[in-house]
C-alpha cells in the first residue's frame, strides 16, 4: 500500500529507495500487485544487479512482459550473474527470434547450459533441478574430500550433502556433510556413505519428484543422465516453489482459467482468454434448457416441479464435485491405475446411493409437507438418489477419461460434470413427474 501511495504521488526517489531495500520476493510481491502502467514505471527504479533475482520470483504472467522490456546487453549481464538454468527460466519467456539472438551472444559454454537447460520439457525434472552439482570421487579420504571442496569453487548455499561419484562421474552414493565433517579422516568417503540415495533422473516428471521430496522428507536429490551419471540436484525450495505453481494452476483450471493470467494485465487480453470456457459453459446451459424445454407441458400442469428441479440438479453437481475433487488428487499423486479403478467407482457409487436415500427421504418429507402429495414426494425422493448416482459415476470417469486423451481432468472435469449433472436431474425429475403424476 505504500508503494501504491508514492507511485500515485509519484515521489521516484522515495520509490526507489523502498523498492531497493526489498527482498527480491517482496519486491516481485509488489510489482504483481501493480496495474500495468504502474508496474512498468516501479520496474524502471530497480537497480539493475537486482532484477535479476526479483524476476525470477515473479509470476510468469508477470514476469514475460517486464522480460521484454529489457536490452539486450541487460539480458546478457544477467546471463552472467545467474545460474544457466535460472537465466533458461528467463529466456524462455523471449520470442524465438530474440531468443536466439541473445544466446548467440553468449559465450559457447554459456550457450551450451542454456540451450541444455531449455531442451528439457518444462515438466521435466531436467527443467528443475541446478546445474552447480557438488560430487567427490568414492575413493577419497574424508580428509581428501574436504581439501577437493576447500580448493574448489564457492559452494552452494543450500549444499547439505555431497553426491559421490566414480570416475566415469557415475552416481555411487550420497555423502552427509555431518559425516563429512565429523566422521574419521582417514577412512574413505565409500565406507560413510548411503549407497542407495533417492535419485532421479532428468527424464523423470517434476510432479513425481515433488511427490517423492514430500514422501521420504528430503532436503536435495541428485540427477542423473540414461547412463546415470550426475548431471545436476533439486532442492526442496524449486520443489515447493513447484507445488506453489500446481496449487495455484489447478485453482484457475477448475474455473476455466490458465495459469498465465495476469490480475492487472489488459482488459481486452484478460477477457479473450475467457471466451472459450465460458462459450462452452453457454453451450451446456443451452442443453439443460433444451431438456426443460420438453416438459413444459408438464411444469404448466404442476407449478411445483420448477420449484424443485433445481434442488435436484444441484445436489447431484455437489455430489459430482466432491467426487471430481478426490479423483483429480489421486491423479495428482499417480495413486490411481488400472487395478484400483473399478473399485473406486463401486465406493463412490455406495456412498452416492447411501446420501441419495438419506437426503432423498429427508427431501420427501420436505415435499410432503409443503405441497401434500406422497407421489410428488416419491418422485423427488428417487430423483434425488438416481441423480447423485449419475453425479458419482461422472465425478470418477469424466478426469479419467480427459486423463486418457491427453487433456487436463481439471479444466473440464467441472464444465462437463456440471452439464451432465444438470442436464439429467432435470430430465429425471421432470421425466418421472411426467410419468407417475400426469398419466
Amino acid at each position: 500500500e505504500l508503494v501504491q501511495a508514492l507511485v500515485a504521488r509519484q515521489h521516484a526517489v522515495e520509490l526507489e529507495t523502498r523498492l531497493n531495500r526489498l527482498h527480491p520476493a517482496d519486491a516481485a510481491f509488489v510489482l504483481e500487485s501493480l496495474p500495468g502502467e504502474q508496474r512498468d514505471g516501479a520496474w524502471q527504479l530497480i537497480r539493475k544487479e537486482r532484477r535479476g533475482t526479483i524476476l525470477l520470483e515473479l509470476a510468469a504472467s508477470v514476469r514475460a512482459p517486464l522480460v521484454a522490456l529489457l536490452e539486450d546487453d541487460e539480458l546478457l549481464a544477467l546471463g552472467r550473474q545467474l545460474p544457466s538454468t535460472d537465466f533458461a527460466d528467463l529466456v524462455e519467456n523471449l520470442p524465438k527470434a530474440r531468443r536466439r539472438r541473445v544466446l548467440a551472444l553468449l559465450d559457447s559454454t554459456e550457450r551450451q547450459q542454456v540451450q541444455t537447460a531449455l531442451s528439457f520439457p518444462p515438466d521435466s525434472v531436467g527443467a528443475l533441478m541446478e546445474t552447480d552439482v557438488v560430487t567427490v570421487r568414492d575413493d577419497l579420504t574424508l580428509e581428501a574430500a574436504i581439501n577437493v571442496l576447500r580448493s574448489g569453487r564457492e559452494l552452494p548455499e543450500q549444499l547439505t550433502a555431497i553426491y559421490v561419484v566414480d570416475r566415469e562421474n557415475v552416481l555411487q552414493g550420497v555423502l552427509q556433510l555431518s559425516r563429512l565433517l565429523f566422521g574419521d579422516p582417514k577412512i574413505t568417503v565409500a565406507d560413510v556413505m548411503n549407497r542407495d540415495p533417492v535419485y532421479f533422473a532428468t527424464t523423470d516428471a517434476a510432479g513425481e519428484a515433488a511427490q517423492a521430496f514430500e514422501r521420504y522428507d528430503l532436503i536435495s536429490a541428485p540427477v542423473v543422465n540414461l547412463h546415470k551419471q550426475v548431471v545436476g540436484w533439486v532442492t526442496v525450495d524449486r520443489v515447493v516453489d513447484r507445488l506453489a505453481e500446481d496449487s495455484f494452476r489447478q485453482s484457475l483450471s477448475q474455473v476455466g482459467l490458465s495459469d498465465d493470467i495476469d490480475l492487472f494485465g489488459p482488459i481486452w487480453a484478460s477477457g479473450r482468454k475467457r471466451w472459450f470456457w465460458l462459450g462452452l459453459n453457454l453451450f451446456t446451459a443451452f442443453i439443460a434448457s433444451r431438456v426443460i424445454g420438453l416438459f413444459e407441458g408438464s411444469i404448466a400442469q404442476l407449478a411445483a416441479l420448477a420449484t424443485l428441479m433445481p434442488i435436484v440438479a444441484s445436489i447431484g453437481g455437489n455430489t459430482g464435485n466432491q467426487t471430481v475433487a478426490l479423483v483429480v488428487r489421486g491423479l495428482a499423486l499417480s495413486q490411481l491405475n488400472e487395478g484400483n479403478r473399478g473399485y473406486l467407482l463401486r465406493k463412490e457409487l455406495a456412498i452416492s446411493a447411501i446420501n441419495g436415500a438419506l437426503w432423498g427421504v429427508l427431501m420427501a418429507l420436505v415435499t410432503l409437507l409443503l405441497y401434500g402429495s406422497l407421489a410428488l414426494a416419491g418422485v423427488m425422493a428417487v430423483a434425488m438418489l438416481l441423480n447423485m448416482l449419475v453425479a458419482a459415476t461422472v465425478g470418477v470417469l469424466c478426469p479419467l477419461v480427459l486423463q486418457r486423451l491427453g487433456r487436463d481432468p481439471v479444466m473440464g472435469s467441472s464444465i462437463l460434470l456440471t452439464a451432465i449433472t444438470d442436464s439429467m436431474g432435470f430430465l429425471i425429475f421432470l421425466g418421472l413427474a411426467s410419468a407417475v403424476l400426469l398419466r
